[in-house]
C-alpha cells in the first residue's frame, strides 16, 4: 500500500521554530512530525510513502536518510516552487505510480489516534476520495449529503459564504463536519485533475469543491478520534497531550 506525506509546507505559524527548521522535524513527544506519521504508516501496512518537500529540503532528505522506518520512501521534490496541496499531488503522480488501489494522502502536521485500517474499509469502489471528517468546533465545515455521505460544498459560519458546483444549495439541510488533513484517493483522481484541467498548482480542496459536483467524494467521520492540527505554536501542548495518550 502507498501514501503521500504532505511535508513541504512553510509552516509561517510555527515560527519561530520553522524559521530554521522545516515543519516536518518540529517534535513533539520527542520525535519529527514526521517520524509520529511515517511510524502510523508502518503499523497499519503500508510498504510505500512519497514525502514532499519545499522549506529547508536538505534537512528533511538528511533526516530520512539516517533513519529506517520500514517503509520504501521516496522524495516528491518542489524546492523549486511550493505547488500547494493539489498541485503536490499532481507532481508526484510519477513517485506513485503504478498505482492500483486507493492511496492515502496524510498531512505531516496532524496528530491523531485514526485507525488508518478502519479508514480505508471505508472507502467506497466508486469514491474519487474518500474524506477522514470530524465533528469539532471551527468556523469552516464541508458540507456533505446526509443521505449517503457525499460531498456537496462548504461554508464559512463566520462570513456566510457557501462554495458549492450546486445550484440553490441549502446548507441548513447538510451534515457540517471538518476536514482532518487524512484522505484517500482513487488512482483516478490524476484522470480527474486532466477533465478539469487544473493548473500546475492548485489547493486540494479547491479541486474536491469543484470536482464534486460530477465526481463520487464522501465524508467518513471517525468515532472517538482524537486530533490535533499542529498548525502554531499554541497547538503543540495540545499534540503532545494527544501524543502522550496514543503512543
Amino acid at each position: 500500500m502507498k501514501a503521500m506525506v504532505f511535508a513541504a509546507g512553510l509552516g509561517t505559524r510555527l515560527k519561530p521554530i520553522t524559521d530554521t527548521l522545516p515543519k516536518a522535524l518540529v517534535r513533539v513527544c520527542g520525535e519529527p512530525l514526521l517520524a509520529h506519521v511515517l511510524r502510523k504508516l508502518q503499523a497499519f501496512g503500508y510498504t510505500e510513502a512519497v514525502v514532499n518537500v519545499h522549506h529547508f529540503p536538505e534537512l528533511i532528505r538528511e533526516y530520512l536518510g539516517s533513519h529506517d522506518f520500514g517503509l520504501s520512501i521516496k522524495i516528491s521534490d518542489e524546492s523549486q516552487a511550493l505547488l500547494e496541496t493539489g498541485g503536490g499531488i499532481a507532481h508526484a503522480r510519477p513517485l506513485l505510480e503504478p498505482l492500483d488501489e486507493p492511496f492515502l494522502v496524510h498531512n505531516v502536521d496532524i496528530v491523531s489516534n485514526v485507525d488508518l485500517s478502519w479508514f480505508r474499509a471505508q472507502a467506497r469502489p466508486e469514491a474519487l476520495a474518500t474524506l477522514l471528517v470530524s465533528d469539532r468546533p471551527t468556523q469552516r465545515y464541508l458540507l456533505f449529503r446526509p443521505e449517503d455521505g457525499r460531498l456537496v460544498g462548504w461554508t464559512n459560519l463566520a462570513t456566510g459564504e457557501v462554495r458549492s458546483p450546486l445550484k440553490d444549495l441549502d446548507p441548513s439541510a447538510c451534515l457540517r463536519y471538518a476536514f482532518s488533513g487524512i484522505h484517500l484517493l482513487s488512482p483516478a483522481i490524476f484522470d480527474a485533475f486532466e477533465a478539469l484541467a487544473m493548473p500546475e498548482r492548485f489547493p486540494i480542496m479547491d479541486f474536491y469543491l469543484e470536482a464534486c459536483g460530477r465526481y463520487p467524494i464522501y465524508g467518513v467521520p471517525a468515532p472517538g478520534l482524537q486530533l490535533v492540527d499542529v498548525g502554531k505554536i499554541e497547538t503543540l501542548p495540545e499534540a503532545e497531550r494527544v501524543c502522550a495518550e496514543i503512543l
